[in-house]
């Protein structure tokens, strides 16, 4: 593979070194089929299609022009950035956006099926990995997987065809509608009912209405003033909806105006007309002649796997490319688990001397389980590992991975791990695995090990085999036919003949004693460990737990013998008797502990239950948890596809949380399949989606265009400044970047249309990764704009999940009648080490608000009353009462949430207030407790912010402890033991992400920090006596928190 472009030598970026005087022009080499050769200048921000017509006037004037036939007959092919050839079908591209590896075309003769090619191209661009790649893969799993879905998704396309637009309008774009318990909106200082002013637009002109808050939508219609129009509503700018109250009700909490505008029937009938063309011209209308069915399959003759009574073995042929000390001895270690239960005792194989090519004289490894007793989902998990004499310390650094690795000691000698596999033992389809298989193995090893083991780890094989330590194994036979896993019928017949052959009257039911034992461990956290004798106890009153605590599901999956065949049968019949859990509850099932089929789809089967914006709430969790399907054909992923066809909106955030992870080898080729299947079902959202990767791409140029502006600069900060400036300007206003940038849907938010950079706003800011601060003009409310910061070299999943948690805390506190004034700004992650973050107006850091009242930075930090002083300029009268209002409660709810999160690194630069009187905090790279420290001493030594000028705001101005100052301690208890009640569901949460790859977030031990400030398993009153000590706490040693803002202050002040 040839070494990636750098920034200096990029032809496409503006102003390169190597666009020469004329930088709208380009110099291509064009390779002819005809063996011709042409080379000639184009501009660079030319479509292909123009390309193509500029070639074929140059080529007349060369030989062999009329053995070229006709024009669209052909199309070019390029090497792209990744090294790939890509077929360059879409044509409606400009060359600067395709970014060739070398300014090289070569024009191909087109094949047939131009709509169908023209269609997987424009897939592969947009979800960042060529169809091509996924042809190429030999493996059935995968091209099953694309054959069923190729014809789902055909089958949904034609369903949209045949729909009025009516139904289109309702299928694509679903009502949010607000449910119907809500609490009163009030004016939050006498309670009174709140005013509710909506602002209509239409053609660029406005209607305000005063509405009660009560108002029906039919209202809106019968308005004198539009009696005659027949039109739907828009929320601000954004995708058509057929109801709106949840809209108008999240605007009047905000204190914000609602704004709609009114549009025409006709401009949704012409869109619903483009996205059916647009369908039409790759899916053609379900034909009336049904295909003829194919000739059924031949029966291959199958063994069930309960009939073979033989230890389960594998053999060990080869290993290569280990890499290990010559002195050391490589053995292999291999371990049978179901979830994170290991089934028996791990198999190790004898020793072996060598390099780096390894063979074992003792090659079979037989493990101390039955064929007959393996669950459907076991995986076999492998580790290979040296052992070694006891390292002594030395200065050399040549082994330090040997020291961060070793897990086991014995007998004077070190065990460490170099590379591990997992592999499934049955195939998709349920057969066990037979004959020879290559596992190209991984380096890199969790925090925790099992045995030296990771059973949570993917089974995908490295991708990157040229240098992966290859481990050759060979699984036996162990009958002359296939031996496959019995169906579900088989299964449940099974339990049923177990029930027959034991006692009836012997149920597994408890007496009062058992029932008071059984309930004390049902009420545990998910974190709690079982032991033997509690598993036991459960098993036998399984009964028992359905009927009176059906929630305990997890703890009874837990305690089955999966190593049982018996048992796993009489748990799959249980469990279609079991009660439905409620959505939230169903969440814990999706975890890595219960990887059985049929409990997944059970999960799954609850999880239908959820809204819309419920299953939105909880995402990001579930598109992780794909990683721990084992198959690529799943009730999650399709229970997914299903939710995002019925509800753009969701499409929209299942693309990008998917997307922004292609890159990550282990899920690559998982996430590039149900990326493809969803573009598939929407062939209309591809445009939509792809004017916002092309729009990222973009920023990502000029993020990288500053930073090489910055390293040339070094020597002269100012000039840097303007020099560097200036070219983003410069950048940012060319038409191929203007055009670009401008029409499309925020990532962020589908419901926001950005129309049109304001240039003159945008600036970078000044920390090391440049980010970018990007303005947009909204064409509907005159002059206010919309803000988004790019990132680009900051992994923000750590930060989008913590915004996610203080979102739910937020919706729980609603959900108990307590609104705290939480600010949840948006933030998206978009592609390795890049994403967006949501503006929020009207609002300033509280380091930037201490620095205005003080001519020094030391003393800034201690100047109490620049905070209120602050917010009395902005606001007087009620709104100043109000903002105080806003301040309290939103104060007491991130006191909270930063204490239960362990958010750390809170400086003055990261708390922030707005106009309105919200505070709230930004930048979460430091969560569960991890505290930044100098010289092995934490920096922070308080629970939460809590400083003497936040109180002084809240006692307006006023000394002593007030009762506001009574009154904002009680939201702070009132909030916590909220989040107490729904401590599991926070703990399952980030469970299901541990896989993720998040720095702060790598075992169960990290989750740990949650069950102590949460103080699970202790009562309510012993919980608020614990609490109340750190509230204290946070408030004696405000005065460490001050210090800490000083040191900040003048740091950040020499730098400036």
């Amino acid at each position: 593979m040839p070494p990636a472009m750098t920034d200096l030598l990029d032809m496409w970026a503006a102003h390169s070194p190597l666009a020469g005087q004329t930088p709208d022009q380009i110099t291509v080499d064009f390779l002819l089929p005809t063996g011709i050769y042409i080379q000639m200048d184009v501009p660079r921000e030319a479509t292909i299609q123009h390309i193509k017509l500029l070639l074929w006037k140059q080529a007349q004037n060369f030989p062999l022009f009329p053995a070229l036939g006709e024009m669209e007959s052909h199309m070019f092919e390029c090497v792209n950035q990744t090294a790939v050839h890509e077929e360059l079908e879409d044509e409606t591209r400009r060359l600067c956006d395709v970014r060739p590896f070398l300014p090289v075309l070569k024009l191909v003769t087109r094949n047939c099926g131009r709509a169908e090619r023209l269609l997987d191209s424009k897939i592969g661009v947009l979800i960042g990995k060529g169809l091509h790649e996924l042809d190429a893969i030999n493996d059935q799993e995968v091209k099953d997987f694309r054959s069923k879905m190729f014809r789902i998704s055909e089958e949904q396309m034609q369903r949209v065809q045949m729909m009025t637009w009516k139904e289109w309008l309702q299928a694509c774009f679903s009502p949010q509608l607000e449910p119907a318990a809500g609490t009163a909106i009030t004016d939050g200082v006498n309670d009174r009912p709140a005013d509710l002013k909506v602002t209509i637009h239409f053609d660029q002109s406005q209607v305000i209405f005063h509405m009660n808050p009560n108002f029906k939508y039919k209202h809106i219609n019968k308005s004198h003033k539009m009696k005659n129009l027949n039109m739907h509503i828009f929320q601000k700018h954004s995708c058509p909806v057929l109801s709106c109250p949840q809209y108008i009700r999240t605007c009047m909490q905000a204190k914000e105006p609602p704004h709609l505008t009114l549009v025409h029937t006709s401009s949704i009938k012409q869109m619903y007309d483009k996205e059916i063309s647009t369908i039409s011209a790759v899916v053609s209308r379900k034909s009336s002649n049904p295909p003829l069915p194919l000739p059924p399959k031949r029966r291959v003759p199958t063994t069930c796997v309960w009939d073979v009574p033989s230890p389960f073995k594998i053999v060990l042929v080869n290993a290569s490319k280990v890499n290990a000390e010559e002195t050391a001895k490589v053995n292999v270690r291999a371990g049978l688990f179901h979830g994170a239960e290991l089934l028996c005792k791990p198999a190790v194989s004898s020793e072996s001397s060598g390099r780096s090519d390894h063979t074992w004289k003792e090659n079979t490894l037989e493990f101390d389980i039955f064929v007959n007793d393996l669950p459907r989902m076991t995986r076999l998990c492998i580790a290979i590992y040296a052992v070694m004499d006891k390292v002594k310390k030395q200065k050399s650094t040549r082994n330090a991975h040997i020291n961060k690795y070793q897990t086991i000691r014995k007998a004077g000698k070190v065990h460490y791990p170099i590379a591990w596999v997992n592999t499934m033992v049955f195939d998709y389809k349920g057969q066990l695995k037979t004959g020879d298989i290559i596992l190209h193995c991984w380096s890199s090893f969790p925090d925790e090990l099992e045995e030296m083991l990771n059973p949570i780890g993917t089974i995908q094989t490295n991708p990157y085999t040229e240098n992966a330590t290859a481990l050759h194994i060979h699984f036996p036979e162990y009958s002359s036919h296939p031996i496959v896993f019995p169906p579900f019928d088989k299964i449940l017949e099974k339990a049923a003949e177990i029930a027959r052959s034991s006692d009836c009257t012997n149920m597994g039911r408890g007496g009062k004693k058992f029932y008071i034992e059984l309930k004390e461990i049902m009420e545990r956290d998910p974190l709690s460990q079982l032991c033997e004798n509690e598993k036991d106890l459960i098993w036998t009153l399984r009964h028992d737990c359905r009927e009176n605590f059906p929630q305990s599901l997890p703890k009874l999956l837990l305690s089955v013998k999966w190593s049982k065949h018996e048992d796993m049968a009489q748990l799959q019949a249980l469990l279609q008797i079991w009660p439905k859990l409620c959505p939230r509850d169903a969440l814990e099932l999706l975890d890595f502990n219960y990887p059985d089929q049929y409990v997944r789809e059970y999960a799954v089967g609850c999880l239908r239950d959820m809204s819309d914006e419920e299953l939105l709430q909880y995402l990001l969790q579930l598109v992780q948890v794909l990683r721990y399907e084992p198959y690529y054909d799943c009730a999650l992923t399709h229970f997914l596809l299903e939710r995002a066809q019925g509800n753009r909106k969701i499409g929209h955030f299942l693309f990008w949380h998917l997307r922004s992870e292609i890159h990550m080898p282990a899920v690559s080729v998982q996430f590039a399949l149900i990326l493809e299947a969803y573009c598939r079902c929407n062939i209309p959202h591809i445009e939509v989606l792809k004017k916002q990767v092309e729009a990222l791409s973009k920023l990502k140029s000029v993020n990288e265009l500053i930073k090489l502006g910055t390293i040339k600069n070094a020597r002269s900060k100012t000039k840097e400044a303007m020099l560097t400036k200036e070219a983003m300007m410069t950048c940012l206003r060319q038409s191929g970047y203007s055009e670009t940038l401008s029409d499309l849907q925020s990532p962020l938010n589908p419901n926001v249309l950005l129309s049109g950079i304001n240039v003159d706003k945008c600036r970078y800011m000044d920390s090391k990764m440049k980010p970018l601060w990007i303005v947009y003009n909204n064409k509907l409310l005159a002059g206010d704009n919309l803000g988004i910061i790019f990132k680009n070299g900051d992994d923000l999943r750590q930060d989008m999940l913590t915004l996610q948690i203080l979102k739910l805390m937020d919706l729980l506190w609603k959900e108990a009648n307590l609104d705290l004034r939480i600010v949840p700004y948006a933030c998206l992650a978009t592609g390795d080490r890049a994403g967006l973050i949501e503006v929020v107006s009207s609002a300033d850091t509280i380091a930037n608000i201490q620095l205005t009242s003080s001519n020094v930075a030391a003393a800034a930090a201690f100047n109490k009353d620049a905070l209120l002083n602050w917010l009395k300029e902005r606001n007087s009268g009620d709104a100043l009462d109000r903002a105080i209002e806003e301040f309290t409660l939103s104060c007491a709810g991130y006191c909270v949430a930063t204490y239960v999160l362990g958010i750390g690194d809170r400086h003055s630069d990261n708390i922030m207030v707005r106009s309105t009187g919200q505070l709230f905090h930004i930048d979460f790279g430091h969560i569960l407790g991890n505290f930044k420290s100098k010289f092995g001493i934490k920096r922070e030594r308080v629970p939460f912010i809590l400083t003497h000028d936040f109180i002084h705001v809240i006692q307006q101005g006023k000394t002593g402890y007030t009762e506001k100052f009574g009154s904002f301690r009680q939201y702070c208890e009132e909030a916590y033991l909220i989040l107490r009640k729904n401590g599991n569901l926070f703990i399952t949460l980030f469970a299901l992400m541990l896989t993720a790859g998040l720095p702060e977030l790598t075992s169960v031990k990290d989750i740990q920090y949650l069950k102590d400030s949460l103080a699970l398993g202790k009562t309510d009153d012993e919980a608020l006596k614990q609490f109340r000590q750190k509230f204290d706490e946070a408030l004696r040693e405000s005065w460490t928190t001050k210090v800490n803002w000083m040191a900040h202050n003048v740091a950040k002040d020499n730098r400036s």
